[in-house]
């Protein structure tokens, strides 16, 4: 595949240079490339990747692919020269393993401006400093990290107070799997930390405390068959994955692929429920937003960081006393005193009630002839009833899948099931 940089593109690609990130605007045009412009130097530093200078982010294998500039911003930003923080959830980009074949990549943010912002002030107001102040060098000293640094295993009292809903309940084996599968330390095949240095233990429990998106992209990969998208790296506040489309906008779609689209989505909630690892993944809250589609019609969740995940095999330990665990990890992104309700408080319909209250009416409003159409309305409305039992909301979802089944196509624009829909009714 040819580098996805057209006519009169124009990239910016990221170099080292003490401990700064450069950006370089290049420029080409239609017949011959043009001679590449002046290269000007933007510190993104602490209000980007959330350390000082990059520190959390030498070693990561995003950083190395920067540096050797295998990932390169989409030409649109060749105009500004710079990063436009304040704004967009995400850029474009492109990735190579070789700097010959590429593919489209998104540079996500998991957080926003205003958040980093907020939590630097709270970290250098957390050690009685100025409006300025050396992060890492605050992070380090809190009790919290003294703790990680003599740990040889991560355990659940090591997380407690954590905002992630990944972490609401934590049990041994989960975490041992986030230790196991973290794959930003050389050798992630342990359950004990001993290869993990200083930075990599700080690297993860700021990540956890951030958003721990790229964290489940790592422990439940898509390679495994989890509807999760392939994780490429992440440094300090930025995640690099595979491109993405974002299921607000096959809203307009014609009925044959909405009605795949809302048939993938209530399979993804199953398996959710019911997995062969006896793992119970939960929305704690849903936007279209948060579920993109592949180009070959697969769809899957593009921001995992609101999935709570509870450990139907071994459980859960009790929960302590929540305001014990409180300190500055527990407010990076969000309010100090803000309390995750008790894992038992989750439902089994949690997620489909979500879904079928705020995606799914959108996307399959008007779309059917009637009889189709008023059925699928009033089972919509069944399945996201919150105040109806569990099995009677799992039901409706049920039902409201097996009409959208015979409503899907079987041609080429489904690549993900083409062609075996024309030989096996399961696709």
């Amino acid at each position: 595949m040819e580098p996805w940089l057209g006519p009169g593109a124009a990239a910016l690609r990221l170099g080292w240079l003490t401990q700064l990130l450069w950006v370089s605007a290049l420029s080409s045009a239609v017949s011959l490339p043009a001679p590449p412009s002046p290269r000007t130097s933007y510190s993104l530093g602490r209000s980007v990747l959330g350390l000082d200078k990059c520190n959390a982010c030498i070693g990561t294998s995003i950083c190395k692919k920067f540096f050797k500039e295998e990932i390169r911003f989409d030409s649109w930003l060749a105009t500004h020269v710079e990063l436009p923080l304040g704004y967009l959830p995400s850029y474009p980009a492109n990735y190579s393993d070789d700097s010959k074949t590429w593919r489209p990549v998104e540079i996500s943010r998991l957080v926003s401006k205003q958040q980093h912002e907020i939590s630097d002030r709270r970290i250098c107001a957390s050690a009685a400093a100025p409006k300025t102040c050396s992060i890492e060098r605050v992070l380090r000293k809190t009790g919290r990290f003294q703790k990680w640094l003599q740990a040889k295993r991560l355990t659940p009292d090591l997380v407690q107070g954590l905002p992630s809903p990944l972490l609401r309940c934590p049990s041994q084996r989960l975490l041992d799997r986030v230790v196991r599968r973290y794959a930003e330390v050389a050798d992630a095949g342990s359950i004990f930390m001993d290869h993990f240095t200083d930075r990599d233990k700080l690297r993860l429990l700021y990540t956890l405390a951030v958003n721990a998106h790229p964290i489940l992209l790592q422990i439940f990969p898509g390679a495994e068959g989890w509807p999760l998208p392939k994780y490429l790296g992440s440094c300090g506040r930025f995640l690099v994955s595979t491109s993405t489309s974002p299921l607000q906008e096959f809203y307009t779609a014609p009925p044959d692929q909405a009605a795949d689209l809302a048939h993938q989505l209530l399979r993804i909630l199953e398996s959710l429920r019911n997995n062969d690892l006896n793992y119970f993944l939960y929305f704690t809250r849903v936007d279209a937003s948060m579920f993109g589609i592949f180009n070959n019609g697969h769809l899957f969740i593009r921001d995992a960081s609101a999935l709570g995940v509870i450990d139907r095999q071994e459980g859960s330990p009790a929960a302590a006393r929540a305001a014990e665990n409180k300190d500055i990890f527990s407010c990076l992104v969000t309010g100090c005193q803000a309390e995750l309700p008790p894992c038992d408080s989750v439902s089994e319909k949690q997620s489909v009630v979500l879904v079928c209250r705020q995606v799914l009416p959108q996307l399959l409003q008007g779309k059917f002839p009637s009889p189709v159409q008023e059925q699928i309305d009033v089972l919509l409305a069944k399945c996201g009833e919150g105040a109806r039992p569990d099995p009677e909301v799992l039901e409706a979802a049920r039902q409201l899948k097996s009409i959208l089944r015979p409503l899907r196509t079987c041609d080429p624009r489904f690549a993900y099931r083409y062609p075996d829909c024309r030989y096996n009714d399961k696709f």
